[in-house]
């Protein structure tokens, strides 16, 4: 998980280090290591490619989008995935392929307002204590759905979030009851149709970074969340980055990657002094 990386090495590097171990003391051949890592790359499934590397190169495993595939392309790449080490996320999906999967993967969970499957690692909840610092906020019921798959996608990468739903602008009291959860956030994700305007009030009570979700809900000048979307990108709250039209994932995902970013430490530099001219200084003082 991404947040393990921190604490501990993610499964495929890991299972890497082992791999070498064992050709380093002898328990297995070069040609034999060679076989184990013709998968490391990507795995050809025929209908699909799966990008196991992917693991290494950014810490989460590569993610299935349901629509468009079947069911059985479906259960045969999070079976694959779920080999490797998985987590395993499969979005915008729906019950029926679930039940399909959890006779092959029984550790299969499915979460409903999300519509997505998530299969944990083995030996571990798919909502295992992870880092705190996410909040999820909403403005209203409707746009709960989105505002999940962004919940889903945050904890499956190893976060704690905190759910703010049906704070819209209409009724901004209710906003403010939660001010002290937003001002404590390391990152939000704010979700709104309509209009669109929730990120922007976000953005500008807090001083953690912003991740807006325009949704497809509202009424036909709306465009479909065409109307949100414009409104996102054209605010005036700094600090405000916008995905696409219910892009959930995208903004859990991202939510994610900058909740788990390490702190950089500040690096002074010092003054270079000359050993001759040190010596110089130290004969005046004198």
């Amino acid at each position: 998980m991404l947040s393990s990386a921190s604490e501990e090495s993610p499964l495929q590097i890991r299972a890497l280090r082992r791999l070498l171990r064992e050709i380093e003391a002898g328990r297995l051949t070069i040609e034999d290591g060679l076989q184990r890592l013709r998968s490391l790359p990507f795995e050809d499934l025929g209908f699909a490619r799966l990008d196991h590397h992917r693991h290494l190169r950014q810490g989460f495993p590569e993610v299935i989008y349901g629509p468009g595939k079947t069911e059985a392309q479906i259960i045969a790449i999070a079976a694959r995935l779920a080999k490797a080490g998985g987590p395993v996320l499969v979005t915008r999906t729906t019950r029926a392929v679930f039940e399909a999967l959890a006779t092959r993967l029984p550790q299969a969970r499915f979460h409903d307002a999300a519509r997505a499957i998530v299969v944990p690692p083995a030996g571990r909840g798919s909502r295992a204590a992870g880092r705190a610092g996410i909040a999820v906020v909403c403005a209203g019921t409707a746009d709960i759905p989105v505002a999940e798959e962004a919940v889903v996608t945050a904890e499956v990468m190893g976060n704690r979030v905190e759910r703010i739903y049906d704070v819209g602008i209409a009724g901004l009291h209710r906003l403010l009851d939660r001010l002290p959860a937003l001002q404590a956030a390391r990152v939000l994700v704010v979700v709104a149709g309509m209009e669109g305007a929730l990120p922007s009030v976000v953005g500008g009570l807090t001083s953690a970074p912003v991740v807006a979700v325009p949704t497809s809900v509202g009424y036909g000048a709306g465009l479909g969340g065409l109307a949100a979307l414009a409104t996102m990108l054209n605010s005036c709250a700094a600090g405000l980055m916008v995905v696409n039209i219910d892009n959930g994932f995208g903004a859990g995902y991202a939510a994610s990657l900058i909740n788990n970013r390490p702190a950089r430490r500040r690096v002074r530099s010092r003054p270079t002094v000359s050993r001759n001219r040190t010596k110089a200084v130290q004969r005046g003082q004198r």
